[in-house]
């Protein structure tokens, strides 16, 4: 007889065997949807140093001159600029990072440093490597009680008979 607390945690390790499975999967995600983003900023930096150089500046001097600016709208879009920039140089650097580790430890660093954006948006559009469906599931269910089924059938001849206690002797 299978008590309820073995069956309770028989699917427990199911569900979080499940979950954890799609770790890279979700990290494979966050990687292409972080390169995606990495390369749109890049572009962008690339063509605010590319207008300061045609003016004779470098980037430094250029956010230094739209932040003494008249305008504040000038003004606000230096400090949108250096957003751009600190965001590109970190999702570089993440970037590096991911490329520089096993895949088997890609997940670890997205859950501990994540740009907040490209999590939310790998978690809103992800996609698991293999579908978590209620059909995938009964589906699941079925080839457990088989596969279980067939291990009980094969290892029949190898089980211990139980015996009977000798009755206590008057």
């Amino acid at each position: 007889m299978v008590r309820p607390g073995t069956i309770a945690a028989v699917l427990t390790s199911l569900a979080a065997g499940m979950a954890t499975s799609q770790a890279p999967e979700f990290a494979q995600q966050y990687r292409q949807r972080l390169e995606g983003a990495r390369q749109e900023l890049t572009r962008v930096v690339g063509e605010f140093d590319e207008d300061a150089s045609r003016n004779d500046l470098d980037r430094q001097r250029a956010l230094a001159l739209q932040e003494t600016s008249q305008e504040a709208f000038i003004r606000d879009r230096a400090q949108s600029m250096r957003r751009v920039i600190a965001r590109a140089e970190h999702l570089d650097q993440q970037a590096a990072r991911l490329a520089e580790l096993p895949r088997v430890l890609r997940p670890v660093a997205v859950i501990t440093d994540p740009d907040g954006t490209v999590f939310a948006g790998t978690m809103r559009d992800f996609e698991p490597a293999v579908p978590l469906t209620s059909h995938g599931l009964i589906w699941t269910a079925v080839g457990l009680l088989l596969g279980f089924g067939f291990f009980r059938l094969i290892t029949l001849p190898f089980r211990r008979r139980r015996t009977k206690p000798a009755e206590a002797r008057q």
